[in-house]
């Protein structure tokens, strides 16, 4: 089953950062996020992947071709022919990546519907290049297949990013909780598509207005609940989250 990302937006709340390179490419601890969301899925066996790449795609496309070079110790010969000996095995040979241009200002829908052609009428994983998760693959692609609908969005509860107080008719504060948990389930990501969804993509649609509202109302899209990690990097302040996690070696999406 191969897994699309979408990784073409231009991350303006991140500006500092994507001034030089699209946001998936943003690092957390030595790999670009869109590394570490590609090592989960490899996890749970999937190897085959495609980038919706857009704004600054050719960092992301450059990254990919020179992958080996830049991760591996190697030994060059220059002759009439340079030759080069590389003497890493990296853990990703087995990755099968097509990097696809779907434009600088395309929105979410409309960059799936550019990939069309590459998930060659398969069922196929989809989710943001921007955040990570531990969330069980295996589980989520279980779930999809049972209920038998087109589309399985993962949903989280996010955590408020402001203490919460319980007050009485008194104005006397019963309870102070520091950013709990939110009530109410979001989107998530981390979605699974049949074939059938490019029925309810246009080439400009945004994936969470009409798209997914559509099928909603026609019954055919179901919530995969998921409790555990969830974390987007939409500001520096959540990078520096994601890059604190990595280096106190308790990382909750590494599950490789």
């Amino acid at each position: 089953m191969k897994v699309v990302i979408l990784a073409g937006g231009l991350g303006t709340r991140l500006r500092e950062e994507t001034d030089v390179r699209p946001k998936p490419m943003i690092e957390v601890g030595n790999h670009p996020i869109l590394w570490h969301i590609m090592k989960t899925y490899e996890k749970y066996g999937h190897k085959e992947f495609i980038v919706c790449a857009g704004y600054k795609g050719e960092v992301i496309k450059s990254w990919f071709a020179n992958y080996r070079i830049l991760n591996s110790d190697i030994t060059v010969s220059i002759a009439e022919d340079v030759t080069m000996k590389f003497h890493s095995n990296l853990e990703e040979r087995g990755w099968v990546t097509t990097i696809a241009d779907t434009g600088p200002e395309t929105m979410t829908g409309g960059r799936i519907k550019k990939i069309q052609k590459y998930v060659h009428g398969e069922t196929f994983l989809c989710t943001y290049g921007d955040g990570l998760a531990d969330v069980n693959i295996s589980r989520l692609v279980d779930f999809h297949k049972k209920h038998g609908k087109i589309a399985t969005v993962t949903t989280v509860k996010p955590v408020s990013r402001f203490g919460v107080l319980d007050i009485d008719k008194d104005n006397k504060v019963l309870s102070f909780n520091e950013k709990p948990q939110g009530e109410s389930s979001i989107n998530g990501g981390y979605f699974i598509f049949e074939p059938q969804i490019f029925d309810y993509l246009e080439d400009n649609s945004v994936l969470e207005d009409d798209p997914l509202r559509r099928l909603a109302e026609a019954g055919e899209l179901m919530a995969f609940h998921h409790d555990g990690f969830w974390q987007p990097m939409d500001t520096y302040r959540e990078l520096l989250i994601l890059n604190e996690l990595w280096n106190s070696g308790k990382a909750p999406w590494k599950v490789w």
